[in-house]
Parts: C-alpha cells; structure tokens; sequence
C-alpha cells in the first residue's frame, strides 16, 4: 500500500495518463484542458513508469487512470492485472483507451477491473464526445463518458 496524498485543493482530480503515442496523449490533454474541470494530468509514456508511479512513487493518488493497452516495457493488461491486486489502488476508476479492438482484450480488460473499454477515434470531435461533460448525452442510460468514471461510487 501506498503512503500518498490527495491532489491539492485546487486541483480536484489527479489524472495518470498512460500513452506512448505522443499525438493521442496531445488530443486528450488539449479535450481535458477544455472541460471545466479542475484538474492536474500527469502524462507517463511507457508501462514500466507507469507502475513506478502507481506503486513506488510519493506523488498524489490519482483520481482517474487513462490507460492505453499497447505499451512498450510493461503492456496496459499487465498493468490492470497489478491494480486489480493491490486493495489501496484498485478502487480508481481506469478507463483503458485503446487501438485493439480484439475481443479477449475487452472482455480481460473488464476482468481485471477497467470502468471503460473506449476505442481510440482517429478524430479530435470524437474524443470531445467521449470527454464530454454529461454523460448521458447521447439519450443513453449508462455513463459513457470519462467524466462519468469521476464519479464512479
């Protein structure tokens, strides 16, 4: 277990963003930057750091982890598999963005504890859409959006 501290009060939402495409890492920091969400995004490019951050770092708890699968060093279910383990992190809601539509990376993704499985558009509007503010924007039922897993209980 880790001896970490909440973000600052100015800035409500720690997110740990794991991606080692530096022009998707760009889209979702710009579509964040645009919500009016105060926020604080720590950008990590490849698995290995990502584990040293969620488990040997002193830094902030994030609030949120943003998790791409197809990592060099350690892959994005490894890392699932290690979160899902440890009681003091398994609660923060992941959301895995990803290029791999394969349905064993889905269904194992869920297994191990992911709150959202959202293919990476190739588009800028596309992930204003999934960033959007309301989750139930679409008419839907169900939270859809990453602002939704926020507010996962």
């Amino acid at each position: 277990m880790n001896d970490r501290k909440p973000a600052p009060d100015k800035a409500p939402f720690t997110i740990l963003h794991v991606e080692d495409e530096p022009a998707h890492a760009e889209i979702v920091r710009r579509n964040l930057a645009a919500l009016p969400v105060a926020h604080r995004l720590i950008h990590i490019e490849d698995g290995q750091l990502a584990l040293d951050y969620l488990f040997a770092s002193t830094g902030p708890t994030p609030d949120l982890i943003l998790l791409d699968l197809r990592l060099p060093k350690v892959d994005g279910l490894e890392i699932l598999r290690r979160i899902h383990e440890d009681d003091g992190i398994k609660k923060i809601p992941v959301v895995v963005l990803t290029t791999s539509e394969a349905d064993l990376d889905l269904v194992t993704a869920f297994h191990l504890g992911a709150t959202l499985y959202q293919i990476k558009p190739g588009n800028v509007e596309i992930y204003a859409k999934l960033l959007d503010p309301d989750p139930l924007s679409d008419s839907d039922t169900r939270p859809n959006t990453i602002r939704a897993a926020w507010h996962r209980p």
